[in-house]
C-alpha cells in the first residue's frame, strides 16, 4: 500500500509544474468544459495542456491528442472519459512518467454496481502498481489559492482566485464542500488556503490530504465534511499531528449511523454505538465536532487567530443595554463566565462614563457612548488589560468606520482573543460589513449565541493542548508492569466463545485488576466446603457460556452465609439456570467472598471496525443500560486520560465523596482502568467484548466483582 501523503509528496499534485486535462472540451453543457473554463480562468502561472484528438484549440489554448503528444510530461492530469476507458487513461500518464491524476469521471463504487465496484478496485490497484497518487474517482476536485492552481469546475471559483487565507477545506462532497463550506466561508470573510473534494477515495484520501494541510506553512485550521473515516489509526495520527503542531480540526461528520455496530452480548456492546466512538475520538484527540456547515467557517472565524482564552472569563461592551442582558444569558448557558472585573479595571472605567451608569459585567457603556466615541475604544482597551479577563466581545450594532477600526486595532493590540458581535450595519458605508472585519483577522459574529460558543470551543481547545502538551506520546506510554499477553492468549484460546467468569477474571489478573477471592463448586457439598474456606457471607453465581447474564436467569444468590444456606442456594442457582435455559452448559456454580458497600462501576471493552479498541467507563449494576451514565476513549490510555473519561461520569461527585461518606480510591480505580485498556489493547485480536460489572470502589481499593468476556470470532472480523 502508498504510504500516507505528506506535505512534500502532495505538493507538486497542488501546484504541479504542468498540467494536462484528457477529455478537454468548450462546450460548457459538459464537464469538461466547465472544468476548462475554471481552470484556464483561474490563471495559472504554468502550463495547463487540453487533450482531446477531436479539437485543434480550446478557450485559445492548443489542444493535444493525447497525453504521449504532449510537449512535456504532465506531472497532474484530470480525467474526464467514461468510466471504461479510465485504466487506459491512467496507463498512458503512467508511461509518460506523470506523478498525480485526478479522476472527476462518475460510474464506479457509488453506483453500488458490481461493475463500479471493479472499476474502483482495478483504479486503487493500478495506483499502488504504479506508484501514481490519484484522486477520485467521482469528484469535483480542488482549488489551490495558495499557489494559485484550480482542477475543479466549481462556480464558486468563476470570478477568480481570492486571496489566500489559512483556513483548509477537506469533503468528501463536491457541492457542499466547495459552495456550503468554501463559498460561504470567503463570503463571511474567510480566507481559504486549500479546498479539497475528494470523491470515492480510490487512492487518496481526506485523511491525505488534511495531512498535507496540517504539516504545511499555509494552513492554520483545517475544517472536515466527512461522510465516513475509513481509517482509525490514520485519523487518530493526524488529529496528533493536529495536536503537536496547536492546528485545529473541525469535523462536520454527517451520514450518523450505528450500522457499524456488531450484535452485542454485553452490556458494554449494547451501549457503545458507532456514533458514541467518534465523538470518544474526537473529544480524545481535541477534534472539534460540529453539527452544521456553518459551524465549521464560524469556529475557523476564531481559531485561525491561533490565540486561544486563558480561561473562560469573559468581559463585553456595548452601548445597548438588551445586548448586554440577552449576551449575559447566553454566554452563561453555554458554560463561559462573566469576569468579576478588578478593582483597578471598576475605577478607571467609572472615570470614562457617565455619573449615571454603572459599572457591571457585561459592561453598558449607555447611549453615551454615540455621542462620545472615544469611550468605546478607551473602555475597551482598559478592559482588555485586565488580568481576571481572558477574552473580550466588543458588540457593535450601528458603528462608524472609526469604531470598526477600533476593534481591529484592539484585535491586533493585545493577545487576548476579540470577538466581535455586529448585529446591525455601518450607516456611513454599507460596503463596510462583518465580513470586512473578518477580511482583516478580526472574528466577528451576526448572532450572540454563535459568537459565545465560537468562545467556548476556543477555550475547550486551549484546555485540551495543555492536557496534551502534559501527557506522555503514544511511544513512551508504559504497558503496566506483570501485564502477560501470552499468558492471556493461552488462557482464551482454550475458553468457549462466551467466556465464563472465573476465566475471564483469571485474564483480567494477568493485567493486574484485583478481583475477589473465589472457587469453582461442581456440587453442593464442594460450595459450602469453599465458603467456609472464604470466610464470611458468600455470593453463588452460575458459571455458564449459554448464560452470560446471571441476574436475568436469577442464577445468582447474594448474602449467603452457614453452610445448609450455602447447600440450598446452590441448589437454587442450578435450578434456576436449567430452567432459564434448558440444555445450557453449566460448568459449575462460583463460590465468591461478598464485597460489601463501595460504588459500583462498569467497565468495559468493544472492538470497533474503524478505531478498535474502545474502553468503556460508567455507572454499573443492573441499571447501567438505563442510566447510560458512560463515558468511552480509544485503548491505550494514560492515566491523565483515564481520570477525563471519570470527569465526564454524573456519578463523579459521588466517587469524591458526599453527604460525610469517605471519598472512594480514585487513583485505584484510574490505575485499573488504564490496565483495562492495555489488555483491550493487546488482545485486540482475541476479544470482541468485555465487561466488569460491577467494579466495585471502595476508599481502599476496587475489586473486579463480576465480569465477561466475549471472544473474537475471526470470520467477523476477516474484512474489518
Amino acid at each position: 500500500m502508498h504510504k500516507a501523503a505528506s506535505a512534500a509528496s502532495l505538493q507538486g499534485f497542488f501546484a504541479p509544474a504542468s498540467a494536462a486535462i484528457v477529455g478537454a472540451s468548450e462546450d460548457l453543457a459538459k464537464f469538461g468544459g466547465r472544468l476548462c473554463k475554471a481552470v484556464f480562468g483561474f490563471g495559472y502561472g504554468r502550463p495547463v495542456y487540453p487533450v482531446n484528438p477531436s479539437r485543434a484549440e480550446i478557450f485559445g489554448a492548443k489542444c493535444y491528442p493525447s497525453i504521449s503528444a504532449l510537449p512535456e510530461t504532465p506531472e497532474h492530469v484530470g480525467i474526464i472519459v467514461p468510466a471504461g476507458k479510465v485504466i487506459a487513461v491512467l496507463e498512458e500518464c503512467a508511461a509518460r512518467g506523470t506523478r498525480y491524476a485526478t479522476v472527476f469521471t462518475g460510474g464506479f463504487a457509488e453506483t453500488g454496481t458490481e461493475t463500479g465496484i471493479r472499476l474502483q478496485q482495478e483504479v486503487r490497484a493500478f495506483a499502488q502498481r504504479a506508484n501514481m497518487r490519484i484522486m477520485g474517482p467521482n469528484c469535483n476536485g480542488f482549488v489551490n489559492f495558495v499557489d494559485g492552481f484550480a482542477m475543479t469546475n466549481t462556480a464558486a471559483i468563476r470570478d477568480g482566485p481570492r486571496p489566500a487565507g489559512n483556513v483548509g477545506v477537506v469533503t468528501h462532497s463536491g457541492g457542499l464542500g466547495q459552495i456550503n463550506v468554501m463559498w460561504r466561508a470567503q463570503e463571511a470573510g474567510v480566507g481559504i488556503s486549500y479546498q479539497v473534494s475528494c470523491g470515492n477515495e480510490a487512492d487518496l484520501d481526506a485523511i491525505d490530504f488534511a495531512q498535507f494541510m496540517v504539516e504545511g506553512e499555509a494552513t492554520d485550521v483545517v475544517m472536515m465534511a466527512l461522510e465516513t473515516i475509513r481509517s482509525g489509526p490514520r485519523f487518530i495520527a493526524l488529529a496528533r499531528a493536529a495536536a503537536e503542531r496547536a492546528k485545529p480540526l473541525v469535523v462536520l461528520k454527517f451520514g450518523r449511523t450505528d450500522a457499524g455496530q456488531k450484535a452485542a452480548s454485553s452490556h458494554t456492546g449494547a451501549m457503545t454505538g458507532a456514533d458514541d466512538v467518534y465523538n470518544a475520538v474526537f473529544r480524545q484527540y481535541g477534534v472539534i465536532r460540529v453539527t452544521d456547515c456553518n459551524e465549521l467557517y464560524e469556529l475557523a472565524k476564531i481559531l485561525r487567530t491561533r490565540r486561544v482564552p486563558a480561561g473562560p472569563r469573559l468581559a463585553a461592551l456595548t452601548g445597548s443595554g438588551g445586548h448586554a442582558v440577552l449576551l449575559a444569558d447566553l454566554g452563561a448557558s453555554v458554560g463561559l463566565e462573566w469576569s468579576t472585573l478588578s478593582e483597578k479595571t471598576v475605577h478607571e472605567l467609572q472615570q470614562l462614563m457617565p455619573a449615571f451608569a454603572g459599572v457591571s459585567n457585561p459592561i453598558d457603556l449607555t447611549s453615551a457612548q454615540t455621542g462620545a466615541p472615544k469611550l468605546f475604544t478607551d473602555a475597551m482597551q482598559l478592559v482588555a488589560r485586565d488580568p481576571l479577563v481572558d477574552a473580550l466581545i466588543p458588540i457593535l450594532v450601528v458603528p462608524t468606520i472609526a469604531a470598526t477600526d477600533a476593534v481591529v486595532e484592539l484585535h491586533h493590540s493585545t493577545e487576548k482573543p476579540v470577538a466581535v458581535l455586529w448585529t446591525g450595519f455601518c450607516p456611513q458605508d454599507s460596503n463596510v460589513t462583518p465580513a470586512t472585519l473578518v477580511a482583516r483577522g478580526v472574528p466577528t459574529y451576526r448572532d450572540a449565541l454563535t459568537c459565545v460558543q465560537a468562545l467556548r470551543a476556543s477555550v475547550d481547545y486551549g484546555r485540551f493542548l495543555a492536557r496534551y502538551r502534559s501527557r506522555p506520546s503514544l511511544q513512551v506510554m508504559m504497558r503496566p508492569d506483570g501485564a502477560s499477553a501470552d499468558r492471556a492468549r493461552a488462557i482464551l484460546a482454550l475458553a468457549p466463545e462466551t467466556v465464563g467468569e472465573n476465566l475471564s477474571k483469571e485474564v483480567l489478573a494477568l493485567y493486574g485488576l484485583p478481583v475477589t477471592r473465589e472457587e469453582l463448586a461442581r456440587s453442593a457439598e464442594e460450595a459450602a466446603s469453599l465458603a467456609e474456606a472464604i470466610g464470611g457471607s458468600v455470593a453463588l453465581k452460575i458459571v455458564s457460556p449459554d448464560i452470560p447474564h446471571k441476574t436475568e436467569a436469577n442464577a445468582i444468590r447474594l448474602g449467603v452465609s452457614g453452610a445448609a444456606r450455602v447447600r440450598a442456594a446452590y441448589a437454587e442457582v442450578m435450578e434456576a439456570a436449567n430452567a432459564y435455559k434448558p440444555g445450557a452448559r453449566i460448568e459449575g456454580v462460583l463460590v465468591q467472598e461478598m464485597m460489601l458497600g463501595g460504588i459500583e462501576l462498569m467497565l468495559g471493552v468493544t472492538r470497533d471496525p474503524v478505531f478498535g479498541p474502545v474502553v468503556t467507563v460508567g455507572r454499573g449494576g443492573i441499571h447501567v443500560e438505563i442510566l447510560d451514565d458512560v463515558a468511552h476513549r480509544i485503548a491505550p490510555l494514560s492515566r491523565p486520560d483515564a481520570s477525563d473519561m471519570l470527569s465526564e461520569l454524573k456519578i463523579r461527585p459521588l466517587l469524591e465523596g458526599v453527604r460525610g461518606a469517605a471519598p472512594a480510591d480514585i487513583a485505584a480505580l484510574v490505575d485499573a482502568i488504564e490496565r483495562l485498556s492495555w489488555l483491550a489493547y493487546d488482545l485486540i485480536d482475541d476479544v470482541r467484548e468485555l465487561a466488569v460489572n460491577p467494579l466495585v470502589v471502595r476508599s481502599d481499593g476496587v475489586r473486579v466483582v463480576d465480569a465477561l468476556i466475549v471472544k473474537t470470532n475471526s470470520t467477523e472480523y476477516a474484512n474489518a
